[in-house]
């Protein structure tokens, strides 16, 4: 969560924002099974900005969005990790592969611009090793992280500005 960009930050976050969240909307427990929350009547929201930290015993990615958070599917899944447009083959790094399947969301304009434009991000964090876009097609955002191995993560949706964040614990 540290800087304010949307590109890939590998250090710790020391902003207001990460120390105090009072404005988590939404809270799950830790878990390595699959967590499903559904918007389909949600109008679609933008990705805005991704961001990555390492905490005392997690790392953490955050989504951000312009207007809501859309609904979503995360799940590990088997390699090998692939586009969805090409059904190519995407190497990600790591023994593990935590998806994260965002709906009804784009990473592109109405023009179709990328608002994120770095959408393969190599990490050097404690558990997690990469981050890829897989898909930006038909209003489904989705995201692939490697992972050193299949660890327990929590997600929580915060508001001010709209952030879908997953914790995986070291």
């Amino acid at each position: 969560m540290a800087g304010c960009s949307s590109q890939a930050v590998d250090e710790q976050d020391d902003s207001p924002q990460a120390k105090a969240e009072p404005d988590t909307t939404h809270e799950t427990a830790w878990t390595a099974g699959i967590i499903d929350r559904t918007q389909s009547d949600a109008p679609v929201s933008k990705l805005v900005a991704v961001r990555t930290a390492t905490h005392d015993g997690f790392d953490q990615v955050v989504f951000e969005f312009d207007k809501r958070i859309p609904g979503y599917h995360i799940e590990y899944i088997d390699s090998p990790v692939r586009q969805c447009g090409s059904g190519k083959v995407a190497p990600i790094a790591g023994d593990g592969w935590l998806e994260i399947r965002m709906y009804p969301a784009n990473a592109h304009t109405s023009e179709g611009q990328p608002t994120i434009t770095e959408r393969e991000r190599i990490l050097n964090l404690p558990v997690l090793s990469e981050l890829e876009l897989t898909c930006d097609f038909e209003a489904i955002v989705t995201w692939v992280f490697g992972v050193g191995s299949p660890n327990r993560y929590r997600v929580r949706e915060l508001s001010g500005p709209p952030r879908l964040v997953i914790d995986i614990r070291h």
